[in-house]
């Protein structure tokens, strides 16, 4: 497992160190090899880091080299210091708008720019690290009570759980196609054709440039079934102003569909977009949630109002939008 995925102790704030003493079977190799079998849970990789920060000591002085060799009798003493993981899933009070709450689940709208998840190059200040800070118990499930997921970059409704048995039921329940979720997007180019346009086509992960997804044939490459409807709300000369409805929920999946119809949205370079309006992060919004709340069974829903630099955005392009 890669050092990123570990856990470690000492996460008490004091530096907490562990005292080897190399033995015979450990004679002649190298500092990082032996490491890696005499404090275990680290990995080597993860070693090499922490000996090229002085956090690893050889017979009394800081171990410089990973590569150095090691003798039979050497005293080495290792700062176990925690990696950036074991340290993510951690409370952070932030300020979150809540749009519903009761004590089942919540709705958050969440704004652009705030990571959902821990994940490399962003192991703190996540909607997680927030839902720890807001409620307690949400340390008991899986990921804080996250049953999806939204782009950095989008912005709007999210449901989380607060109990096991309501998430069971949520993540079910978006598995069977329960949840309507409905987006706001501004594209690049006016719209041509009908008002509405169903896109109905594969999403996997792009062959030539596998850091991105893409529409794909699945004659050929891996991928799952997407379907998404597009209508078009407004346009000008720059481009559109849409409401997309999902009917399955792919990585990316809004962004890639509109963009392999000609319409990438504003500032999704990503899939072909660039800043317009005024906009630096993608247009797309996360406008209305609905589904029979999995415990009481009442019908929830609910929506999330318009970002202020969508609604610069709109303007910006002589654009006006009635919810």
């Amino acid at each position: 497992m890669a050092e990123d995925g570990e856990d470690a102790p000492g996460l008490a704030g004091v530096p907490e160190w562990r005292a080897v003493a190399v033995g015979a079977d450990w004679h002649g190799q190298r500092l990082d090899r032996a490491l890696a079998a005499l404090v275990p849970e680290f990995s080597r990789s993860y070693l090499q880091q922490l000996i090229d920060g002085g956090a690893v000591h050889l017979n009394g002085a800081a171990a410089r080299k990973s590569a150095a060799r090691v003798r039979i009798g050497d005293a080495v003493r290792v700062e176990l210091r925690p990696t950036q993981q074991s340290q993510a899933f951690v409370a952070q009070p932030m300020p979150l708008r809540i749009v519903h709450e009761d004590a089942h689940l919540r709705v958050i709208d969440k704004p652009a720019g705030l990571v959902v998840h821990p994940a490399p190059g962003n192991w703190s200040g996540t909607l997680l690290n927030g839902l720890l800070a807001l409620d307690r118990a949400a340390a008991a499930l899986p990921r804080a009570g996250i049953v999806h997921r939204l782009d950095k970059d989008t912005s709007g409704l999210m449901v989380v759980a607060r109990t096991r048995a309501c998430m069971d039921a949520l993540v079910a329940m978006i598995a069977r196609r329960e949840v309507s979720r409905q987006y706001l997007a501004l594209a690049h180019r006016r719209w041509q054709g009908p008002a509405t346009r169903t896109v109905d086509a594969p999403i996997g992960r792009d062959p030539r440039q596998r850091l991105r997804m893409a529409v794909v044939d699945l004659a050929r490459d891996a991928g799952k079934a997407a379907r998404t409807d597009f209508e078009c709300l407004a346009q000008a000369e720059a481009g559109c102003w849409l409401r997309c409805t999902l009917h399955t929920g792919r990585t990316h999946q809004i962004r890639v569909h509109a963009a392999s119809i000609g319409h990438p949205l504003v500032a999704d370079v990503l899939y072909g977009g660039a800043p317009a309006a005024g906009l630096a992060r993608q247009a797309l919004h996360a406008e209305r949630l609905a589904f029979r709340h999995p415990i009481t069974g009442a019908a929830l829903a609910l929506q999330a109002p318009l970002p202020d630099d969508l609604r610069a955005a709109l303007a910006h392009w002589g654009l006006g939008y009635n919810p």
